[in-house]
């Protein structure tokens, strides 16, 4: 790699000349600093998780052959940051004739300005250096994008202060993408682009030239295009033009995280928490677990739409709504700390609802109970992972360890759970339930302190997901109590008729 802090020095062609300078193509700087990069063991995409074996070497495969790119792949598969990364690949720093709005290399001007100063000055013409995060463009494709703002226009105002007629190129108003010459230029969700702008970009993709009103001038450009779209624009809102299609040359398709571990990592780097909430806020991996489930379960339900996909940003906000939830149960408790419950998974709902796109049964339901039964469903999937199976288990055996729980709350008995009980009520709550302590130390003897009542609340939880408790909603809390008993409150439909918004989360039976 050159010596950019002796070369950053040099201020006239004449300089550059007689240095060690070697100009390149975009394309190959990104090729060769790969390279490099590789041979050294150097991380290429910092904090991209879950793509180490499939995605990034595809990437890889197509800088080195130095081919343009499409992201494919649906919402929150981190295909613009990825597009935002390659920026890392390209020198530090590059020269331009000085003053040239599309970076002229100064060994090969392209624009009008650049070839009359270096016409006027030979090597006297100035030189400035440009650092590569100056190097980097990006546009969000919507219905509304015109070719001159992509490729450019005849400016009348430049015309008449310059007092030049309209067949004079220096009258033309260079767009997004000649501006983006010797740099990268990324276009975000591609398909939204008419497909009349689309066919706009044929030329500068094939030949790495562009046309502007006319003008017979040849202005062959430097630029590596990345491009990214969402599977189901291909279908629902527009689509790529096949001969633009044909010019990407590598089309790689990304995916969401393949384990739910691998999810928590990335949800756990992304999420943004305030410095108070990180000394405060304990959320246990319990709870951690359970966001992810969601999302997990969003991505298989029936009533949330699969083109559209659930972006990793519904587990990274529902994360943050954890965190702030434990906090504000500790503030109105006056605690100095805060440690997760399964009841604070209610915060959550609002960054479900948001973030995930039904098909009409789900918007027959309404997104909060969808939102709801997904965190239903995520505590039944995630129960088998901590305690016995209850399906598997003969009711009223003996053997069965819940046997000493369902039996206390045949009896009559009913707990109720707030939302916002301190720590010492929510332990009271929990500590007279006969049978639930035993419970967790035969399965969990190490489980000592909040982590211990966490479980013992989760057995709860797990129960009425099994159908083996009602689970009913109250206006600050929920209420548990014997199937049965919880069976009578509910209407025809069977909603419990004293259920808010959020029966899906509230009522099991």
């Amino acid at each position: 790699m050159p010596d950019f802090s002796s070369l950053t020095k040099i201020k006239t062609l004449g300089e550059l000349r007689a240095s060690s300078y070697t100009p390149k193509s975009v394309k190959d700087e990104l090729r060769e600093n790969l390279i490099q990069k590789m041979k050294s063991g150097e991380t290429i995409f910092k904090g991209i998780l879950g793509y180490e074996e499939t995605v990034i070497p595809d990437i890889q495969r197509a800088i080195l052959s130095r081919h343009n790119i499409i992201l494919l792949g649906l919402r929150g598969q981190a295909k613009t940051r990825i597009a935002r990364q390659m920026l890392d690949l390209l020198d530090e720093y590059i020269p331009i004739v000085q003053g040239s709005e599309v970076r002229d290399d100064p060994f090969q001007p392209i624009s009008r300005y650049a070839r009359d100063l270096i016409a006027e000055h030979g090597d006297d013409t100035p030189v400035e250096w440009v650092h590569r995060d100056t190097r980097y463009a990006e546009k969000l494709a919507t219905p509304d994008v015109t070719v001159a703002d992509l490729i450019g226009d005849v400016d009348p105002i430049k015309a008449a202060t310059l007092k030049l007629p309209y067949s004079d190129e220096r009258v033309i108003h260079f767009g997004l993408i000649p501006r983006s010459h010797r740099g990268l230029f990324t276009i975000n969700e591609l398909p939204d682009l008419q497909p009349r702008i689309q066919v706009a970009l044929f030329n500068i993709l094939q030949e790495s030239d562009i046309q502007i009103r006319g003008f017979q001038l040849r202005f062959p450009l430097d630029v590596q295009f990345v491009f990214t779209a969402n599977p189901e624009d291909y279908t629902n809102r527009g689509s790529i033009v096949t001969p633009l299609k044909d010019r990407i040359e590598s089309q790689i398709l990304t995916h969401y995280p393949k384990s739910l571990d691998l999810s928590l990592a990335i949800t756990q780097q992304e999420a943004r928490l305030a410095e108070a909430q990180r000394e405060s806020v304990e959320i246990a991996p319990l709870c951690a677990k359970l966001v992810e489930q969601v999302a997990i379960e969003a991505r298989e339900s029936e009533y949330v739409d699969e083109k559209s996909g659930v972006s990793a940003r519904l587990t990274i906000s529902a994360y943050e709504n954890l965190n702030s939830a434990v906090e504000r149960r500790s503030i109105l408790n006056g605690e100095s700390k805060g440690y997760s419950r399964i009841a604070d998974l209610m915060g959550v709902i609002p960054a479900i609802t948001g973030k995930i796109e039904l098909v009409y049964e789900g918007e027959q339901e309404g997104p909060a109970i969808v939102a709801s039964k997904l965190i239903s469903k995520a505590i039944r999937s995630t129960f088998v992972d901590y305690f016995p199976n209850p399906e598997k288990l003969k009711r009223n055996a003996p053997e069965n360890p819940y046997r000493e729980i369902t039996q206390w709350f045949g009896r009559g008995h009913v707990v109720d759970l707030m939302n916002n009980s301190s720590e010492k009520e929510f332990r009271k709550d929990l500590d007279g339930i006969p049978g639930l302590d035993k419970l967790v130390k035969d399965y969990h003897p190490k489980a000592a302190g909040d982590e211990k009542y966490l479980l013992q609340e989760f057995v709860l939880h797990g129960l009425a997901e099994y159908s083996l408790l009602s689970k009913q909603g109250l206006e600050s809390g929920l209420q548990f109590k014997d199937l049965l008993s919880g069976m009578l409150n509910i209407d025809d439909f069977g909603v419990d008729d004293d259920d808010d918004d959020y029966g899906g989360y509230y009522e099991k039976g």
